[in-house]
């Protein structure tokens, strides 16, 4: 079995793509105990790195501001809660 890549590596549809893999190999039940376990806390790696560079990409998103002439007037964080 090869390394599995380091989380620092992957790119964000990269990571989402293995932890389907995962969840489709668990789902099918025919990994050995070991493996399932192995294959599980991988898993969990990638659905955190996932979640932070989600928040990452959040940070990232900015609102125009439209000024009523149709000129852009500066931006602002977008509010994630509303």
């Amino acid at each position: 079995m090869t390394e599995p890549t380091p989380l620092t590596d992957l790119p964000f549809e990269k990571a989402l793509a293995e932890l389907e893999d995962i969840v489709r190999r668990l789902e099918r039940g025919d990994v050995p105990l070991e493996d399932s376990i192995a294959i599980y806390e991988r898993g969990e790696a990638l659905k955190k790195h996932c979640e932070g560079l989600l928040k990452k990409a959040e940070a990232r998103i900015e609102k125009i501001n439209i000024s009523p002439d149709g000129k852009a007037t500066g931006v602002t964080p977008l509010d994630v809660d509303s």
